[in-house]
């Protein structure tokens, strides 16, 4: 029976992450939920007691292995620039995962407090990872920096999510090279 719920849970998630990549947070209703995994609406409510509910969920599942990613390609950079430069091309390279575009959703949606609260929590350990990297490099406040450069990725990957004129590949180079040279400490 257990078995079966996580099932059932994990079939409600991933409908989730579809409907948030397809149309954002608007699409993201119960009943179309209950559409897309079979379940009636009222078993929907079994799990999630609202949208809120279901975001934090998949807050609290894809957002590790998101910046776990980032994470690991930070690593096997040898250099402060290079864990810098990683730490961007990585961000903008899972633009198109359906965990990413999902959590890209919700980062834009109207959250209650406990979603946000959690999604600062998660976007913390980001800013920490890239914050230790700036510290390398000398800064002062390396998290103010690294909160700056978050800011520079966001509006890369909502630049990319628009479709923008620009190739992706032209957006996360000049994310880089204004990553890189607004970091370089004085």
């Amino acid at each position: 029976m257990a078995e079966h719920r996580t099932m059932q849970r994990d079939a409600l998630l991933d409908a989730a992450r579809s409907l948030l990549s397809e149309g954002g947070t608007e699409a993201l209703t119960f009943p179309a939920l209950a559409e897309r995994t079979g379940l009636a609406r009222s078993s929907v409510y079994e799990y999630f007691r609202s949208r809120a509910a279901v975001v934090e969920e998949l807050c609290a599942v894809d957002f590790p292995v998101w910046a776990a990613e980032v994470e690991s390609a930070m690593e096997r950079a040898d250099t402060a620039d290079g864990k810098i430069e990683a730490y961007v091309r990585r961000q903008l390279e899972l633009v198109g995962d359906r965990r990413h575009r999902a959590v890209v959703a919700i980062s834009a949606s109207e959250l209650d407090a406990g979603a946000r609260e959690k999604i600062r929590a998660a976007h913390g350990g980001l800013i920490t990872m890239i914050g230790e990297a700036l510290l390398l490099l000398g800064h002062e406040q390396p998290r103010l920096a690294a909160m700056l450069l978050q800011g520079v990725v966001d509006a890369a990957v909502r630049r990319i999510e628009l479709g923008a004129a620009e190739d992706p590949r032209v957006i996360a180079d000049a994310a880089v090279s204004m990553a890189l040279r607004g970091v370089t400490a004085p």
